[in-house]
């Protein structure tokens, strides 16, 4: 038996005598689907390596990744999401010490190494005169942003294919970042080579992105790790970048993560013509509901939140409602991620 297409999606089963036929060439115009054991790692790591684009699973999100010192690669990321040259690419990298190799780190950057990685943080860094990533993937800028993620298959594939993996979030440019690899498929299918099926992520919001290339640490992108572990660790942080500055992290772009339907913050009323996504205690009379989470659990509600615009924009679209109202969700733990991601999906497009 072959492998199994669907659509554009060519799954290829990963038992018996089958794994064979992961070395096959891929068809243009198809998306391979792989498990995330040995066999498909390998496969996903050979195309990495060959320039190609493979979508993986982290704990944060889904990434769409390229070998970061190939700018031919690299352009491929910008051309499948639709993604503007000047938004940089954040760097994955299997361990603290091939990060460091390719940027300049300072004191507080060990010790949040330290402390968060592997995990949901990424710090912005002076780039080695050597470094050998390309200039595209930073966009031309004499910084870098660099992450260690915490999840066993992403280090897997970072470990196989020997090289720093480009990895923005694995959709359209804009659009709510995907969290499992159906949503990889739902945006992605037939742009890119392949996708590393890991499952949920666990986080589900991005990484916290902090800039360092500066005597002050600056918070750039709220995310998995709150601002409260890192000043604990570092001191104090300043909130948000410089205005009218070049963008030293993805994820700034002042209308982003946005479902097709417009979104409506703080919502303490809810119209039956209106999707409802609940923080809470839901309020009654929505057309659609969706829970982030019925205790008010914030790292709850991050897990769920791209899940949920998801959900209700595709239901909202279904029902003809006029768009999605948002509870309030507080400015604390991963209530402050929260809180940008939907101000961003909010924002006039």
């Amino acid at each position: 038996m072959g492998p199994l297409t669907f659509g554009n999606t060519r799954f290829t089963p990963a038992f018996g005598a089958l794994p064979c036929l992961l070395s096959a060439v891929i068809d243009r115009g198809m998306t391979e689907l792989l498990r995330d054991d040995e066999t498909g790692i390998s496969r996903a790591a050979g195309l990495l390596r060959d320039g190609a684009l493979v979508a993986f699973g982290t704990e944060t999100v889904y990434g769409l990744g390229a070998d970061a010192t190939n700018a031919d690669a690299v352009a491929g990321i910008f051309a499948a999401k639709g993604r503007p040259h000047f938004n940089p690419l954040i760097c994955h990298y299997d361990s603290a010490d091939a990060a460091f190799r390719h940027v300049v780190p300072d004191a507080r950057a060990q010790v949040l190494a330290a402390a968060f990685w592997p995990g949901p943080l990424t710090v912005v860094l002076p780039r080695r005169d050597d470094c050998p990533v390309a200039l595209l993937t930073g966009a031309g800028l004499d910084t870098l942003a660099v992450r260690v993620p915490a999840h066993r298959s992403g280090l897997a594939l970072l470990r196989a294919v020997g090289r720093p993996v480009a990895a923005p979030s694995a959709n359209r440019s804009g659009q709510v970042s995907p969290t499992t690899a159906a949503h990889v498929l739902a945006g992605l299918e037939g742009r890119i080579a392949a996708i590393v099926d890991s499952g949920p992520c666990v986080v589900g919001v991005e990484s916290t992105v902090l800039d360092l290339s500066g005597p002050q640490a600056v918070l750039l992108r709220p995310g998995g790790a709150t601002l409260e572990a890192i000043e604990a660790a570092i001191g104090p942080v300043v909130q948000g970048a410089t205005p009218g500055a070049a963008l030293r992290s993805p994820g700034l772009l002042s209308s982003h993560y946005a479902p097709s339907l417009p979104v409506r913050l703080n919502a303490e009323k809810v119209g039956a013509d209106e999707a409802l996504l609940a923080f809470g205690a839901p309020l009654s009379g929505a057309g659609a509901t969706f829970s982030l989470s019925a205790n008010g659990d914030t790292a709850e509600a991050a897990a769920r939140l791209f899940e949920g615009l998801r959900a209700l924009d595709t239901e909202g679209r279904r029902l003809g409602l006029r768009g999605i109202a948002v509870m309030p969700v507080p400015a604390t733990g991963l209530g402050l991620a929260i809180r940008d991601r939907l101000q961003r999906a909010a924002a006039p497009r």
